[in-house]
């Protein structure tokens, strides 16, 4: 069956429209199950976690994020439970960017006008301070497009992006989950063997990344890394006494690697500076 890949906009309906689809597809919805990990991994609390993924953490914690890290370890954890077969909807997370090249991956935009959310949010909280929730869902959006851009290279609310862009300010949830189900059917959102391929091999890709980020010998190593059918390839230039033969350890005990190739070429005492300059 295929995947359903969201939006995370506050106030859009999103959370409704996601539940709705887990609930008739009876299967999960994934959204804040993920934090745990990523925290564990990352050895910070979990708190501290979402208040940088939100906009809202201090410059001490933005300053001990590692953003790397936080993307490698998220696209790890986002393929895993993809794997799992028990999800039928993964919100946020850049899940409809990062799943986008599968094609059995539906990527799905729930949106609404600015004014409209804030409505929504000052109903939802309860409250009158029309500036407070204005300045949440701004800090919300503002550190959403900050991740996409870093690592993804586009403006999120660019419609191209998206097999489906729905508007809750015209359409109820029910009527959103209806145009989402109806495109499950589509023959264009099947599995194909294609498909299936291009899924696999992008999630040893980021399962192999992370555990590049994980060893001590590796986490500061960084090269590409593709995989096609099993062969893992390692590409890219190494720092002075960065040893590609730990590299190709660590890549070759990850499940579902047959093999591993080495193109990872070292460089000389000050030459990456001049690679780069």
């Amino acid at each position: 069956m295929p995947l359903i890949a969201m939006t995370r906009e506050m106030g859009s309906l999103g959370k409704d429209v996601a539940a709705a689809l887990a609930d008739r597809l009876n299967r999960q919805v994934v959204h804040h199950e993920i934090i745990d990990h990523l925290a564990s991994k990352m050895r910070l609390r979990k708190s501290h976690v979402i208040r940088f993924l939100e906009g809202k953490s201090g410059i001490l914690e933005r300053l001990t994020t590692d953003k790397t890290s936080l993307s490698i370890y998220t696209a790890d954890e986002t393929f895993a439970l993809a794997e799992s077969g028990q999800v039928a909807v993964i919100r946020g997370w850049g899940a409809t960017h990062l799943l986008r090249p599968v094609s059995h991956v539906l990527s799905i935009r729930v949106c609404a006008p600015f004014a409209v959310r804030v409505k929504r949010m000052m109903e939802r909280l309860n409250t009158d301070d029309r500036d407070f929730v204005e300045n949440e869902i701004r800090l919300s959006e503002e550190a959403h497009g900050a991740i996409t851009r870093r690592h993804f290279g586009l403006n999120w609310q660019e419609s191209e992006h998206y097999d489906l862009v729905l508007n809750t300010e015209r359409l109820t949830v029910d009527e959103c989950a209806d145009e989402v189900l109806a495109l499950l059917d589509d023959s264009t959102f099947q599995e194909t063997t294609d498909s299936q391929r291009i899924f696999r091999n992008l999630a040893l890709s980021a399962h192999i990344r992370a555990a590049l980020r994980e060893d001590t010998r590796t986490n500061k190593m960084a090269f590409s890394v593709t995989c096609d059918s099993g062969i893992a390839t390692l590409s890219g230039l190494l720092d002075p006494g960065q040893d590609a033969k730990q590299a190709v350890e660590v890549a070759s005990r990850v499940p579902g690697v047959n093999e591993v190739k080495n193109q990872l070429r070292s460089v000389a005492t000050g030459a990456r500076h001049h690679v780069e300059g």
